[in-house]
């Protein structure tokens, strides 16, 4: 048996022994979670988000496609994120955090101003860039010359909420036609357009729609043109639908005007000099740098549509060479 006080001097020595390992185990432990907190710092420093659009639509396949070129695991990350549509996506990019940028059509910040939707709307978005045209498609029956035809008549504008249905409302108020607006799915308004039971269909698609393809020829069913007026020159751009484009439903020789919405990369007015402009400022440099890279396969084909320097109606450019003024702060991260 030990003695009582050589077993106090050995418990003793087994704490001194102890102390030092204990100690030695501190510093490590503070250092990763030093190492982990940097690291967190500059992951999030790199990452842009970019919200789009659902599963099927062509929004989340450009927004696939930027992550995939420009995503470096390293000084930029590009993290693709589901929307669901524009008026939603530009609320996205005013208040949900993680959200940097937004695909939008282009007349939903005309669309918002006039619904006053947000407040402030006009000083707090800004675009990165312009994207591809969607074209809006007016089919009508027989007997249905012109848009103003159609005042008084029903006329289906896809579903309530949807960028056709926002689109028409500023179309028709532009040209001062009241029409009764219908909200069916489009296979369906086009089957009741087929029948006579509407007066005509509004689409908004990048051209050739599917919607239209197996429309037979002398079915009588045509595209109306549309008249490029003042009030929608503010929004809008020039567009024309063609035999090639729709061989059953515009004669050979023929086009018809219509109007163009552009898809339009959307984001918020940081101030300059704030992490936040710094960052989409990085990811405008990629973008630009590496825009080659987008017009190759396997990339979507509408890339080849895009123009970085093509201006948008009605929108201010976000300016990511600006410096930050002396003696002022940015707007705080929503």
């Amino acid at each position: 048996m030990i003695p009582r006080l050589a077993r106090r001097a050995l418990l003793q020595g087994l704490a001194l022994a102890a102390a030092p390992a204990a100690l030695a185990q501190t510093p490590p432990r503070q250092g990763a979670a030093a190492s982990l907190s940097a690291l967190a710092a500059r992951a999030n420093a790199g990452t842009v988000g970019i919200i789009s659009g659902g599963v099927d639509g062509t929004y989340i396949r450009i927004a696939a496609d930027l992550a995939a070129v420009l995503d470096d695991g390293d000084t930029l990350r590009v993290l693709p994120i589901l929307g669901k549509g524009s008026l939603q996506n530009l609320s996205d990019i005013l208040v949900l955090r993680g959200v940097d940028i937004g695909i939008v059509q282009s007349d939903v910040l005309a669309f918002a101003r006039r619904e006053r939707l947000l407040p402030g709307l006009d000083g707090l978005v800004q675009y990165i860039t312009k994207l591809y045209d969607e074209e809006v498609h007016v089919l009508a029956r027989p007997g249905i010359a012109r848009i103003a035809d159609l005042d008084g008549e029903v006329v289906n504008v896809d579903l309530r909420g949807s960028g056709t249905a926002m689109t028409a409302s500023l179309l028709f108020e532009g040209l001062g036609v009241r029409i009764r607006p219908a909200h069916e799915t489009q296979d369906l308004a086009l089957a009741r357009l087929g029948r006579g039971e509407i007066a005509a269909l509004v689409f908004v698609a990048g051209k050739p729609a599917r919607l239209f393809a197996a429309i037979p020829p002398g079915s009588g069913l045509h595209f109306l043109p549309v008249p490029m007026t003042p009030a929608l020159m503010e929004t809008y751009l020039p567009s024309t639908l063609t035999h090639a484009d729709y061989p059953a439903l515009v004669a050979e020789g023929e086009t018809v005007e219509t109007i163009g919405v552009g898809a339009v990369m959307a984001v918020y007015a940081w101030q300059p000099g704030t992490e936040r402009h710094r960052k989409v400022a990085r990811f405008v440099e990629a973008l630009h740098a590496r825009f080659p890279e987008f017009l190759r396969p396997p990339r979507h084909p509408k890339w080849r549509e895009v123009n970085l320097a093509a201006q948008v109606p009605g929108w201010v450019r976000f300016d990511h060479r600006a410096q930050a003024p002396r003696g002022r702060g940015g707007p705080a991260a929503p």
